[in-house]
């Protein structure tokens, strides 16, 4: 692959991971025994830097734990309407029991939803290894927005939909 080809495709993943952290919650879409979609929100507990995983706490005996362990395919979508940010990541979840690891990626803001603390035995994580990922980033301004609706309205052109990108990861 070409060097430019190379740093494109880097540019792309970095700015994934930038919009992903700015988001931080993820809808966590799994397909339950019926062969229904189910989506709920998780915090996502990466640290700094992308290594291709994302994580999450969640309780063992859990539905989704059940979901992830029938079939590992699922999606995390991340949205935040207010600053025009959206990211979606399909992947394969596994599920993490190792206590050093629950142990690294522990905060206390976790005890909100996890109160007997990182020792609970029934607490463990949900590591989805990222395979594609897809992103829309608009300018998030209220000018810019409606600067681009009357244009749109004047001239029948839509509004730059601002950065968009699809990464294999």
């Amino acid at each position: 692959m070409p060097q430019d080809a190379v740093s494109r495709a880097q540019e792309k993943v970095d700015t994934l991971w930038r919009l992903v952290r700015r988001v931080r919650i993820a809808m966590l879409v799994t397909q339950d025994a019926e062969g229904d979609l189910r989506a709920r929100p998780m915090a996502n507990q990466q640290a700094d830097t992308f290594d291709g995983a994302l994580w999450f706490f969640t309780a063992e005996n859990s539905a989704k734990v059940d979901e992830a362990e029938r079939d590992r395919r699922v999606n995390l979508a991340f949205a935040d309407a207010s600053d025009q940010t959206y990211v979606s990541i399909s992947g394969t979840a596994e599920i993490v029991r190792d206590r050093a690891e629950i142990d690294r990626r522990w905060s206390e803001r976790l005890t909100t939803w996890f109160p007997k603390g990182k020792d609970d035995p029934n607490l463990a994580l949900i590591k989805v290894t990222a395979h594609k990922g897809e992103y829309w980033d608009r300018p998030s301004s209220a000018m810019v927005l409606a600067y681009g609706i009357v244009k749109a309205t004047l001239t029948g052109i839509p509004p730059d939909p601002g950065d968009h990108g699809k990464v294999r990861l």
